[in-house]
């Protein structure tokens, strides 16, 4: 079987693009965000409606103090608390109003993120999860990278979402209008902030780039670390089966500190922004009142007007400086945002998954490979299959490690489409097939077998109710009798998540009964003699055999070199060839 010179995967310039496109939409928001969710739309929506009523009693605040300190500092009749007393009764409403403003935007806004992030987590598990837009195999690929970015990584677009965001809008309202009052009371003030205020956003941006190559760094090191961990805690029982369960731990330690020292560099990025800034807007203000100062030196203008456009000038530098403090805060949350929109973009980008909707009988039907190629990370695997596989035989699929023994498998039930060739059951091309329908008749062993929560009947029963001796014969083959002796409670012992209870050998006993026992005419079995000695694997495929012979159509996917001898039918995948 060659597989030095083969094609290009399917789709990678089309993935290629996506990220370049991906990477012209950055931005302070990404519009495909609101676009995704409505709560998102909404809140923003609220947001401004509170920016904007935010600017009024920031001006309304201003005024009523300018007006007070020069009536009390020029006029001595308006002295008295009389005089002012509608002046006082403004200010105290307007600082009243910011008060509440700010505290109900705030409550608001910690509801509302918690939305988005729902409504977005749930819009990219739906597009990862539908086998229409996201076949099993892509989904296989992107399990690590997506598993960070729905988990962990969207968690901290909260900070983006009730801290950056509404910072953003209230620098586009209040500035603007701070700036509009301040022109028209003092315009040579408005001139000096108009100056000096773009030297703000220059720096952010500055800074912005920078981080935002940390911060992708950050997120694919947790995605390795993740995806490390993920396959250690799978192949934990191997491992210590083979007293090896401290050989990773090295490998393991290298990316916690590789993790380590990209946060470290973020934040270290972050505190030296957050002090330029300061300092930055510190410095403009400090202009501003230096001008102010003069001019009333020099009676050149009015009291007020001083004193009004000495305290709307901090209120104009003031959303600025909060959008580059919240920015490094925000930044994980924005980079998490985008990969998850991406993901979901990306599944649904490419022409849609189509669902057969045929139907057939797969008792008594042959299966036949016709030139079945997968290609996968590491080149295809299988290339260019062939083989026929006779109803009431038993086949086994046997090859080295990466050869696309168990791709063959999820190939012939359907949640594998190849890139090259088709898969029959009968004359019917498998993905024509129903999915449900089709899978109602099969009983499937895979690697990592599934155990639900419940009790252990339950499990045994997850393809149906299974006859009583049939039951017995498959569990005295598999040597789960024994297991269920031992059980506190036997067949009504409860069971947690993930076959919490069971060791892992125990859950493979109990997964390779449900599927002997089970009444379905293929039976499709991936490694099922990996964790029995010599005599139960002759057991158990004994029992296949005599499965075979009955009429049912059994594959078995086997390393074990005794499974040659009960094969009707022997698929070499090194060599490429079938042979009976």
């Amino acid at each position: 079987m060659t597989t030095a010179s083969t094609p290009t995967a399917p789709g990678a310039d089309r993935a290629a693009g996506r990220r370049r496109l991906s990477r012209a939409r950055n931005g302070p928001v990404d519009p495909r965000l609101l676009r995704y969710s409505a709560a998102g739309r909404i809140y923003v929506i609220v947001t401004a409606a509170f920016a904007s009523a935010t600017a009024a009693t920031v001006i309304v605040t201003a005024a009523m103090v300018a007006s007070i300190l020069s009536d009390l500092i020029v006029d001595p009749a308006q002295r008295s608390l009389a005089a002012q007393q509608a002046h006082l009764w403004v200010l105290a409403a307007a600082v009243t109003a910011r008060v509440v403003l700010t505290f109900a935007h705030d409550r608001y806004a910690q509801r509302a993120s918690a939305r988005v992030i729902a409504q977005l987590r749930a819009r990219a598990t739906d597009v990862l999860t539908d086998p229409a837009r996201t076949p099993p195999r892509e989904l296989l690929q992107r399990r690590e990278h997506a598993g960070t970015v729905l988990l962990r990584g969207l968690d901290s677009l909260g900070p983006y979402l009730s801290g950056y965001l509404p910072a953003l809008i209230v620098a586009l309202t209040v500035t603007p209008a701070v700036v509009i009052v301040i022109a028209a009371t003092d315009w040579p003030s408005a001139v000096v902030i108009l100056i000096t205020m773009p030297l703000i956003p220059l720096f952010m941006v500055l800074i912005g780039l920078m981080t935002r190559d940390r911060t992708a760094r950050k997120l694919q090191t947790m995605s390795r670390l993740n995806a490390q961990l993920l396959d250690l805690i799978a192949g934990l029982p191997t491992l210590r089966a083979l007293n090896r369960s401290r050989a990773p731990a090295a490998r393991v330690a290298e990316l916690g500190h590789a993790h380590h020292r990209s946060t470290m560099s973020a934040l270290r990025v972050a505190f030296l922004s957050g002090a330029v800034l300061e300092l930055l807007a510190t410095l403009c203000v400090a202009v501003v009142a230096v001008g102010i100062g003069l001019r009333l030196v020099y009676g050149e203008m009015s009291l007020y007007a001083g004193v009004l456009a000495l305290i709307l000038a901090p209120e104009a530098y003031l959303p600025l400086r909060q959008v580059g403090a919240q920015f490094h805060t925000a930044a994980d949350g924005v980079q998490a945002a985008g990969e998850a929109i991406d993901l979901i973009d990306a599944a649904g980008a490419g022409a849609p998954h189509q669902v057969g909707s045929r139907t057939c009988a797969v008792a008594g039907a042959p299966i036949v490979l016709l030139d079945v190629g997968v290609h996968g990370r590491d080149g295809w695997a299988p290339y260019r299959l062939s083989a026929s596989i006779a109803a009431g035989s038993l086949t086994v699929i046997t090859g080295p490690n990466g050869a696309g023994k168990s791709t063959t498998l999820a190939a012939i039930m359907g949640l594998i489409r190849p890139d090259e060739g088709s898969v029959l059951i009968g004359s019917t091309p498998v993905a024509e097939l129903d999915p449900d329908a089709f899978h109602e008749q099969i009983a499937w062993l895979p690697q990592q077998p599934v155990v639900v929560p419940g009790t252990v009947t339950e499990n045994l029963a997850l393809f149906g109710e299974l006859e009583p001796t049939a039951l017995r014969t498959a569990s005295a083959a598999t040597g789960f009798d024994e297991v269920l002796a031992d059980l506190p409670h036997g067949t009504h012992t409860v069971l947690g998540a993930g076959g919490v209870g069971l060791s892992a050998g125990q859950r493979q006993r109990l997964a390779l009964t449900r599927v002997l026992a089970a009444p379905s005419p293929l039976v499709l079995l991936d490694e099922p003699t990996a964790h029995l000695d010599d005599r139960s694997a002759a057991a158990v495929l004994a029992v296949l055999a005599r499965r075979a012979a009955a009429g049912d159509t059994v594959v078995v996917v086997a390393h074990h070199p005794i499974a040659r001898s009960f094969a009707d039918l022997v698929i070499d995948l090194e060599e490429g060839r079938g042979h009976g």
